[in-house]
C-alpha cells in the first residue's frame, strides 16, 4: 500500500476541512431510509459524499401501505419501487446505485418453501462480491456501512448483501482479486448498523409511558425472544443526527409502498425522538487507522491525506 494518492481526490468542504465518502449498502429499495438515513442525510449536508446501494429492486416486497394496494401499483411493481428508490434518494441527497439482483422475496410457512431461482440470496458470492467491488472502485468510498451477520433480521437478501459487502471490503484494495471492476480501492472502516436494538425500542416505549400516552411497542416487546442478544450490546459508535430526523421520515415516505404514513414508524413524537434516542447506532468492525471507541463519527480517525491508502 502506498500512502499518498492525486490531491483531485482529496476533496475539501467549504471550510477548508476534508470531504469524506461514505457508502451504504443494503439489501432493497426503503431499507436506506429505515437504517441510517439520518445519518446520511447529516453528512451530505456537511459536505461529504454519500452512495446508497441497493442490491436487489425490491421486485418480490409486499405492499405494505393499503392506500397503495391497487391494481396498477401490484402490475407495475417494480417501476414504481425504482420510482421511489429515487425520491428518497433525492430528499436524503445520496447518490445511488443498483447493483442488479433480483429480490429474493421472504419465505413463509412451515416448512419454508425454497428461494426462487435466480434470486439475490442464491446467487454466487464472487458474483455479488465482484458486482459491489465495482462500484466500491467508481465510488472510492472511506468508510463502508452495512448490515450484521444475521442481517439485522434474518432476510435472506440482508444475510448476502452482509456477505458480499464484507467480501469486498476485504476485496476491493487487492489487484489481484476481480480484475476489470476498476483500479484497487481500499476502504479504511467497516461498520454494521445496529437501528433496532431493544435497548432502544424499550426507551421508546418507557418515555411514551411516562407521558401517559400509548406506546406502539407493547406488543412488540412482550413478544420479544428471551434469548435473542440485544444489538445494544455490541454498538461501538453513535452518530448525533437528530436535526436529520424530519428528512429520514420524508425519504421513508417516498416508499410509498413499503411505508404506511400511519404506521408505527411514525408514532413516536419528534421531541420524544430527539430527548431520548438523539443517535443512529453503529459498530465498528474493521479499521485500517486509529481510531478508539467510542466514537461519534462514522469518519472518525480520518485525515487528509494519510486517510488514502489504497493498494499499489
Amino acid at each position: 500500500m502506498t500512502p499518498l494518492e492525486p490531491t483531485h481526490l482529496h476533496p475539501t468542504r467549504p471550510d477548508g476541512s476534508p470531504a469524506f465518502r461514505l457508502m451504504t449498502v443494503h439489501a432493497h429499495p426503503d431499507d436506506e431510509s429505515s437504517k441510517g438515513a439520518a445519518t446520511t442525510a447529516r453528512y451530505v449536508s456537511e459536505g461529504h459524499e454519500v452512495m446508497v446501494v441497493t442490491c436487489t429492486g425490491g421486485e418480490r416486497g409486499s405492499i405494505l401501505n393499503p392506500a397503495m394496494d391497487r391494481p396498477e401499483i401490484l402490475a407495475d411493481i417494480p417501476v414504481v419501487r425504482r420510482a421511489e428508490m429515487a425520491r428518497a434518494a433525492e430528499i436524503l441527497g445520496v447518490q445511488h446505485r443498483w447493483l442488479g439482483f433480483v429480490d429474493s422475496g421472504l419465505p413463509e410457512g412451515d416448512p419454508r418453501p425454497p428461494l426462487p431461482e435466480g434470486c439475490f440470496a442464491l446467487c454466487d458470492l464472487d458474483e455479488g462480491t465482484a458486482a459491489l467491488v465495482a462500484v466500491v472502485r467508481e465510488f472510492r468510498p472511506h468508510v463502508i456501512v452495512t448490515y450484521d451477520e444475521n442481517g439485522g433480521y434474518p432476510h435472506p437478501d440482508h444475510i448476502r448483501c452482509h456477505e458480499i459487502s464484507v467480501a469486498a471490503f476485504d476485496a476491493a484494495g487487492d489487484p489481484d482479486r476481480y480484475p476489470g471492476t476498476g483500479d484497487p480501492w481500499q476502504p479504511l472502516k467497516l461498520y454494521y448498523s445496529h437501528g433496532f436494538s431493544r435497548a432502544r425500542v424499550v426507551a421508546f416505549h418507557e418515555a411514551m409511558l411516562a407521558r401517559g400516552l400509548e406506546s406502539p411497542y407493547a406488543e412488540w416487546l412482550a413478544n420479544w425472544p428471551a434469548d435473542r442478544p440485544d444489538s445494544a450490546t455490541r454498538v461501538t459508535t453513535r452518530v448525533r443526527c437528530d436535526e436529520w430526523f424530519a428528512v429520514r421520515d420524508e425519504a421513508l415516505k417516498a416508499h410509498a409502498t413499503q411505508i404506511d404514513p400511519t404506521s408505527r414508524w411514525f408514532f413516536i413524537p419528534p421531541e420524544i425522538q430527539r430527548e431520548v434516542w438523539p443517535t443512529e447506532d453503529y459498530e465498528l468492525v474493521r479499521s485500517l487507522v486509529d481510531s478508539s471507541t467510542p466514537e461519534d463519527d462514522l469518519f472518525a480517525g480520518l485525515t487528509q491525506p494519510a486517510d488514502a491508502l489504497r493498494a499499489g
